[in-house]
Formats: C-alpha cells, sequence, structure tokens
C-alpha cells in the first residue's frame, strides 16, 4: 500500500491512501486522523488500510485526484529522524572534500547522526536559505519508517520494525560543515529540515526491489532538469537497514515512526574506482559534494557549483515498467525572508 499526508490546515494534515499509479487518494481517518496515529497502533490498524487500500484500486471506495505537489512529507514532524551514512563510498569522497582521515572503524560501526525532525519541508516545498555562500547542496536517499523498536533489538527484530520505505533530500550547507564537526559535537546548523517523498510505500508494494534489507531500484536524481545521478540504491550500501536500526537502538528504545536514513547514496566503479558523471556513462552522483571532490581527484579543481537561488533538484525513484514508486522531491533553492521583528 502506499500512504501519504495532504495539507489540511492542521500541523499534522489528514492521511489518504493512495493507489499504486499515484493516481488517486482515498480518505483513511476513518482508521486513523494522522499518519503518526496509524504508525502508534500499527499492528492493529494497518490490516484496515491494507482493505481500504485494496478497495481503492477496484474503485469501490470514494477517491479523489493525488496531486503530488499538495502533498506534505508523509510525517510532515516526527518524533525522530536518524541519518546513517551506510555508503562508504560517500564517505570516503566527502571526508577527503574536507581533508578528514578515514578511520578503520567506519568500516565495521555505521556512522549515524540524530536530525531535527519538528519541521520537515513538503516534496515540493522550497529550500529558503538565509545565505546562497553557505554551500547548498541536496542527498538523494532512501530512508525507512518503523514500529517500536526496544532497546537492544536483535537484527530480526529490527528488521520485522520497518513498515514503511520513503525518499529523502537531507539537506546540507557544506561550508559550515568542517568548523561545526570540528568542535566534536556534531551537525547542527549545517544541517536544516529535509524533504520527503510525496508517498510512503509498503515493503510488500515494492516486490523483488525489496529484499528486507535494502532497496534495489537507482535514485534518479536531476539538477536544473538535467540528469545527475542514477545510482543503485542497493548496490555498495555497506550497512543495510536492519543494522543501522540495530544500532541506533542499542542504548535506547526507537519510538513509532521514528524514520532512518540511509545516506547518500552513492556507487563506485566496477573496477573500484569513483564513479563517472551521467554524461560519460557512469552512474553520477547523489550531491553535489561528490561530483565536485571528483572533478578535483581528476581535473585538480571542483567546477560543479553549489546550489544557487533558482537552482531546481529532483529525486525520484521507478519500477522495472518506468512508473513512479514514489512520487518525487521536487525543490528549489529561494531566499530566505526573515519575519519582521
Amino acid at each position: 500500500m502506499k500512504l501519504a499526508t495532504l495539507a489540511d490546515g492542521t500541523r499534522d494534515g489528514r492521511l489518504v491512501l493512495v493507489s499504486r499509479d499515484l493516481a488517486y487518494a482515498t480518505d483513511a481517518r476513518g482508521i486513523a486522523k494522522t499518519f503518526q496515529d496509524a504508525l502508534d497502533d500499527w499492528a492493529r490498524l494497518a490490516p484496515k488500510l491494507e482493505t481500504l487500500a485494496s478497495a481503492l484500486e477496484i474503485g469501490s471506495v470514494p477517491r479523489e485526484r493525488f496531486r503530488e505537489h499538495e502533498a506534505r512529507s508523509p510525517l510532515p514532524r516526527a518524533f525522530q529522524w536518524i541519518d546513517g551514512s551506510a555508503y562508504l563510498s560517500h564517505v570516503e569522497l566527502v571526508r577527503k572534500a574536507r581533508g578528514a582521515a578515514m578511520p578503520p572503524e567506519l568500516w565495521t560501526d555505521p556512522l549515524l547522526y540524530q536530525g531535527g525532525s519538528d519541521a520537515f519541508l513538503s516534496p515540493r516545498e522550497p529550500m529558503r536559505m538565509p545565505d546562497e555562500g553557505l554551500g547548498i547542496d541536496f542527498e538523494g536517499e532512501v530512508a525507512v519508517i518503523v514500529t517500536d523498536v526496544p532497546m537492544g533489538a536483535s537484527r530480526a527484530a529490527a528488521a520485522a520494525s520497518i513498515v514503511l520505505i520513503v525518499l529523502v533530500n537531507d539537506v546540507s550547507l557544506r561550508n559550515l560543515i568542517p568548523a561545526e564537526l570540528a568542535k566534536g559535537f556534531g551537525f547542527f546548523q549545517s544541517k536544516p529540515s529535509s524533504a520527503f517523498s510525496p508517498v510512503a510505500v509498503s515493503p510488500g508494494e515494492l516486490g523483488s526491489a525489496w529484499d528486507g534489507e535494502r532497496l534495489h531500484l537507482p535514485l534518479l536524481v536531476s539538477l536544473n532538469g538535467k540528469p545527475f545521478g542514477r545510482a543503485d540504491a542497493g548496490s555498495g550500501m555497506n550497512f543495510d537497514f536492519p543494522a543501522l536500526i540495530a544500532h541506533a537502538a542499542r542504548t535506547r528504545p526507537l519510538g513509532a515512526g521514528t524514520i532512518v536514513g540511509s545516506g547518500t547514496v552513492s556507487n563506485k566503479e566496477l573496477d573500484g574506482s569513483p564513479s563517472r558523471p551521467v554524461a560519460e556513462g557512469g552512474v553520477g552522483y547523489s550531491c553535489v559534494a561528490e561530483a565536485r571532490m571528483v572533478e578535483a581527484i581528476r581535473g585538480g579543481a571542483s567546477k560543479t557549483p553549489f546550489l544557487r537561488n533558482g537552482d531546481t533538484v529532483r529525486i525520484e525513484m521507478k519500477d522495472q515498467d518506468g512508473h513512479s514508486v514514489f512520487g518525487a522531491i521536487e525543490q528549489t533553492v529561494e531566499p530566505y525572508a526573515r519575519p519582521p521583528a
């Protein structure tokens, strides 16, 4: 099944079921008022939502046109947003870009950070930034939404907790990151609000593309209408989702509705070298920082600029038949207008 949240004038919006082709939606508030309400009682409510989803497919319930630009992030706000960095080819490149070494423990111990989750952007909402000089970057990712995970959960329990999958634009401000991390206390100002795909999809809806651990489909990223990345989300993911979830739950429980991100999807060439740009026959990149680092390695200087006002990023995933699975995140950078004092 596919679920979404539509704006209704409240903070958390209204829950709808969306048809497989993303054309129609039906109101789900008779089952759960909000997305979080459904997750809080998932074991009991999920079968009812599945029944409603089936009824939507055969046209036996009232329906409305589903318009992606009217959707909010499935969870407009969440109790917890944990982002990993599971693609170590990405970690290697961005650390090299800021002159940081690659500690050996990163190959065995997953990287996680706890991001801001109180104000996610909608999938078509602009990225409003106070300064173009902050090194504005997108990061195309996959994420999972879980039910309650107990502290110390096993890998099997972590895998069983995954109930929905989404796409993410985890926005980064690259020029703030080095100084912030140098303080030894993690990201904060360098990680503004993220945006998620219009639709969250259950594992069963993904068929063989979802193996219970990874999602095996290309993540399609375009910048200003031109292909920028098409890396396979199932390839090069050194730590799978059960590993990330179990790692996060080592010393704390995870509440229902916690979102766990993969980190920037990143692939290498078959010979182990960094990917080539799409224009050169490679799979390209899911963020600007990788493109810049590869340019520096290959030619001695970075050429691709970070995002500027007016730049538009689109992040999407299509199935083997070319149909959009999650809908698209499509965001344009705009200057932030500070509210009057």
